[in-house]
Parts: C-alpha cells; structure tokens; sequence
C-alpha cells in the first residue's frame, strides 16, 4: 500500500520573537487532521546553514557542508513542501532564500505552497517564492493562505487567535485539498520515471 504523501512546513524565518512559528503550528494542526496527507513542521533554525558558500550550484555538485547535507536529506523525504514565510521589505527573508539555494535535486517535480503574513498577507513574498520555485522545477500551487495585516496584528498584539478568522481555516483547507492532489499526482509521477529510469 502507497503511503500518503509527506509534506514539510518549512518555518520561513529565524529571528527572535518570529510569528511564523504560530503560523506554522496553526497550519500544522488543519494538516495533521487530514487522512490524504501526512505533515511535519520544520523549522530553519535546526538547519543553521552559512551563506551559500560552495563551489558550484547544487544543480551540478552536491552540497559539502555537513548542515547542508542534513538539509537535502530531509527535503529528499518530501512530496511537497509548504512554507510559512514573512513579507520583509515587499520580499521575504533572507534565511529562506539561502536554504532555498542550498539544494536542487529534493525539490524537483514536488509542489509548493505559501502561508504568509504581513502587509497584504505577504502577497508579494509569497510571488517571488513562486518564481524561485518554478526555477527549482517545482510546482506551485495556486491558492495560498494570506494573513494580512489586520489579522497579523489581532493575533500578535491584541489577544485574539486564527479562530477568531475563520477565513483563514477555509484558506488553509482549499490549499490543502489542491496540495494533496497535487502531491500524489506528483509522486505517482517520479515513481514512474524512476522505475522507467532503472527498467532502461
């Protein structure tokens, strides 16, 4: 029997005090209830990498760094990934894009999927994470959960939780339904092209 797909909540920031560790747990929760999908948090600051130092693209050569390799390890364990990211300055963060550098090969012809927060639900982040996905042969999907602004500070500052949105739930569970089709279809994909690759 096939297992069900395993997706990765890739905690998009590091810094003390980070909001997407909530973000991440709330999304974590409407996850762990479904029976299509299994899903893990995984958190950034476990995967300490330095700034992309090595001498050539992961497209080409493996990454050396011990931590580095750790981290392509565990993406290798995937079928699809959802990261959970801040908007900083119309973009997202720099701890993101240097892990998202550190590897090539575990994320191809996986989806991809968004949970931002911030000014206008970190719809800009959120944009350029799909274009570096696409060139990480990934396969973004199309809804996304966007915690805007109002939200953000009535969760951060004012007492109140994600239940308090319930649009935010129905966001989660559309996002969901497309990701699990997206991840199985993926999956039985790369299971084909590997049994056709060792069959050659």
């Amino acid at each position: 029997m096939t297992r069900n797909p395993h997706i990765g909540i890739v905690i998009g920031s590091t810094r003390e005090g980070r909001f997407s560790e909530r973000a991440a747990a709330w999304f974590y929760a409407i996850a762990a209830r479904r029976t299509d999908l299994s899903v893990e948090i995984i958190d950034l600051r476990d995967y300490p990498l330095p700034f992309f130092d090595e001498p050539a693209s992961p497209a080409w050569v493996p990454p050396k760094n011990p931590v580095a390799e750790r981290w392509t390890t565990k993406l290798a364990e995937l079928d699809g990934i959802v990261f959970v990211t801040p908007e900083y300055n119309h973009g997202y963060s720099a701890v993101l894009k240097n892990a998202l550098d550190y590897a090539f090969q575990p994320f191809n012809r996986k989806p991809a999927a968004f949970v931002g927060y911030g000014g206008v639900g970190a719809a800009r982040a959120i944009e350029q994470l799909r274009m570096v996905a696409v060139e990480l042969q990934m396969a973004p999907v199309p809804k996304s959960v966007n915690v805007g602004m109002a939200e953000f500070l009535g969760i951060w500052q004012q007492g109140k939780d994600f239940v308090d949105f319930p649009h935010l739930e129905q966001a989660a569970v559309a996002l969901l339904d497309d990701l699990s089709w997206w991840s199985l279809t993926l999956k039985t994909g790369r299971q084909a092209a590997s049994a056709q690759a060792s069959a050659a």
